[in-house]
């Protein structure tokens, strides 16, 4: 064993995604082991490898952690991006709870009838630049610091950037009305872990072609 962690999951971002980014921003390497069919999904539950019979899944130190925010929390914490105090911790839980919303609601965009995408992406702008966004920039309005929490990075800014560049993804615009997130994200972008991240041939994942589509839901369906 290399001693990275191993990552269990299909070849695109789903809730994947977010454990590769923050480890990604820690400057972790890792290891990824892609399910290509059911039947590798079942294999890792029939070997006991899944508490809850279903992934993400991920091998680190010694554990089979499953359930997205668990393994977050212990990646945040093992690697110092979760805040000095629990005051801070409430606060950044606070952020990536709220994030994890408008995650999901990105997240299966991308597997909606194409007939329903139009109506379904307004839903989400609506949404992102009337509820989530302006959180986020009345934040950094107020308080005037670099980062979301204690002036010092945490799992929340690493969700808010993973968050944004997607939405962007989907309408270039998106920011156009909050200058603040857009030099969040500049920054955020040349921190040197997370520049690497976002250079071609990295780990991270990229939007799923619609080919691939079916060959995704026969894994986990």
């Amino acid at each position: 064993m290399s001693g990275k962690p191993v990552l269990h999951y299909a070849n695109i971002r789903g809730r994947m995604e977010p454990i590769r980014w923050l480890l990604a921003a820690a400057g972790v390497e890792f290891e990824e082991r892609i399910l290509k069919t059911k039947d590798d999904l079942q294999k890792l539950r029939t070997d006991g490898s899944l508490l809850f019979q279903q992934v993400p899944m991920v091998e680190i130190d010694g554990m089979k952690m499953v359930q997205t925010r668990a393994i977050l929390n212990y990646i945040a914490g093992k690697y110092n991006l979760y805040g000095k105090d629990l005051k801070e911790r409430a606060l950044i839980d606070m952020y990536v709870e709220g994030l994890a919303d408008l995650f999901e609601l990105i997240m299966y965009h991308e597997f909606k009838p194409a007939n329903e995408k139009e109506k379904d992406l307004a839903n989400i702008m609506d949404k992102a630049t009337n509820r989530y966004l302006p959180v986020f920039e009345k934040v950094f309005k107020d308080h005037g610091h670099d980062f979301l929490v204690g002036n010092k990075l945490s799992k929340a800014d690493v969700s808010l950037l993973e968050n944004i560049l997607w939405l962007e993804e989907l309408k270039p615009d998106a920011l156009a009305k909050f200058p603040l997130l857009q030099s969040f994200k500049a920054r955020m972008s040349n921190i040197p872990s997370i520049k690497k991240f976002l250079q071609p041939g990295s780990a991270k994942k990229p939007l799923i072609q619609e080919k691939d589509i079916p060959s995704v839901i026969a894994i986990f369906h």
